[in-house]
């Protein structure tokens, strides 16, 4: 809030201050109604090839240019004393997970915890893109400009979605005069090598710019448990306190929102790895952030890449499709009788070129769709059609609970321990009655069944479609399998039957 208004103004904010804070908090939980807003059209963007001649004024025109669109946000949330982190702790948490912290064995007591991030201006009624982190539990957002560092004004959430890690924000008063809007770039266009520009708020230095190049492409970063966000690396120096600002082209165009960076076990900062999400997936996704949520679709499956080497076991001639892991019990995917090893070839007529391929086709297609979809089972194509359900990512999440195996018994040669199923530890790990396998009690760190997605507790019913019935008879079959060579397993995990690879080195 502006410190120049005036009283009069502060009794009014205060009269509705109950109402305003009820529906921000009600957005936030995806408890409030689609907004009666009229639907947000699509933002420009250039996609003219990037060219031309960089000399010694390029860099310093465009942070002129683009410093007044990028705005500083400081956010004020409740949260218990021991959970407290400033904005020097690990931004690549929510990504990757953190390393457990200190344990206080004190009363949990209710503090108020800043934290400080970045956006930028994307039309002049103050709507403001930043990260989906930045803004999340956050009771109070407060938004300052380059031409008034000491100036803030509040803002309001508008829609958010933690798969993109991007939010829309809104300012509830606004300075004199018209605000300054970003430009959009298309980020397809952008290559390695490529010059990028990054403006935001590290360590609370307002307005930093930093250069770099676009280091890779396609990266990806996991939000949740089997979900993962497409992003873009770069070298520009990243801090904690970018989050939410622009990646910038060359011509000053937005082409990423600066998300996360790489850091090692001391939280020492850049470490000239940065990630940024394409602007092309936050831009498709502006209308229903304008709304107040974002849709996307489900088929309750878990997926995995076609191994290049073993082509011929699916029936492939060359490398495409999505081999299915695993398969959610009711779900649409089930419902329609898709088993775990099937590969997903084609989706609603589109082919499928990949796993993220796949990924990007169902969540993108409105729930409630009855979709045609081409398998391959047993080297024969097949048929079914799936109707998609909506997506919800707080659900799915908690859907997911890690077990613990048994003592460590016999080794497979996989990076793995496994032994035989006692009835006990069956009746334990949820499996139906009269399950017979070999349960995996221990994983080699970073080996190849741990690459591959096993986990301790996984039940293995099947080594290369031949039933097990003990860790003996699984351990046979493994030790057959070459150096080099794959195993192809069926295992049984939290109900539901799960179908991996793993390459025996």
């Amino acid at each position: 809030m502006s410190t120049r208004k005036t009283t009069l103004f502060y009794a009014v904010l205060i009269a509705v201050a109950s109402l305003a804070v009820g529906m921000v908090l009600a957005s936030r939980l995806g408890l409030s109604p689609a907004s009666s807003a009229q639907p947000m059209p699509l933002p420009p963007a250039s996609n003219a090839p990037l060219s031309g001649p960089i000399d010694a004024t390029t860099f310093k025109n465009i942070a002129k240019t683009a410093s007044p669109f990028v705005v500083n946000i400081r956010t004020e949330s409740r949260r218990r004393a021991q959970d407290l982190t400033d904005f020097f702790g690990d931004p690549l948490q929510r990504f990757f997970g953190a390393p457990p912290g200190r344990q206080d064995r004190q009363e949990p007591r209710q503090e108020t915890a800043v934290a400080v991030g970045s956006g930028f201006i994307i039309s002049k009624d103050g709507l403001i893109l930043t990260n989906n982190h930045v803004i999340e539990g956050a009771t109070k957002i407060a938004v300052s400009f380059v031409s008034e560092p000491d100036v803030e004004y509040d803002a309001k959430v508008i829609g958010r979605d933690p798969l993109s890690d991007s939010a829309l924000i809104q300012l509830v008063d606004k300075p004199a005069g018209p605000l300054p809007e970003a430009k959009f770039g298309d980020s397809s266009l952008m290559q390695p090598g490529d010059w990028v520009i990054a403006i935001g708020n590290p360590f609370g230095f307002d307005h930093t710019v930093t250069v770099g190049v676009i280091s890779g492409l396609e990266r990806s970063l996991r939000v949740t448990e089997g979900r993962s966000q497409e992003v873009i690396q770069t070298d520009a120096a990243i801090n904690p306190g970018n989050s939410g600002g622009p990646l910038l082209n060359i011509r000053g165009e937005v082409i990423g929102v600066n998300t996360a960076i790489l850091s090692d076990q001391r939280q020492a900062g850049n470490l000239g790895i940065g990630f940024a999400v394409p602007i092309n997936i936050v831009r498709e996704l502006l209308p229903q952030l304008r709304a107040g949520k974002v849709v996307r679709g489900v088929i309750g499956v878990q997926v995995g890449v076609v191994p290049a080497d073993n082509l011929e076991f699916y029936g492939l001639k060359e490398r495409k499709g999505a081999v299915v892991s695993s398969v959610t019990s009711g779900g649409p995917a089930a419902r329609a009788g898709m088993q775990p090893s099937d590969v997903i070839i084609e989706f609603n007529g589109q082919p499928v070129k990949s796993r993220d391929e796949l990924i990007r086709l169902v969540t993108r297609t409105k729930p409630g769709t009855t979709v045609p979809v081409k398998i391959l089972r047993d080297r024969q194509e097949k048929a079914l059609n799936i109707t998609v359900d909506e997506l919800d990512l707080e659900a799915e999440a908690g859907g997911r609970r890690g077990r613990e195996g048994a003592p460590e018994q016999t080794s497979a040669g996989f990076g793995m321990t496994i032994d035989d199923l006692a009835p006990a530890l069956a009746r334990r790990l949820g499996a139906p009655s009269g399950t017979e396998g070999a349960v995996i009690t221990d994983l080699e760190a970073n080996g190849p069944a741990m690459r591959a997605g096993l986990q301790r507790g996984d039940i293995i019913l099947q080594v290369n479609r031949t039933p097990v019935a003990s860790a003996a008879d699984a351990g046979r079959v493994l030790a057959k399998i070459p150096s080099g060579g794959r195993a192809f397993l069926l295992v049984w995990r939290q109900g539901q039957e799960v179908f991996l690879s793993v390459r025996k080195e």
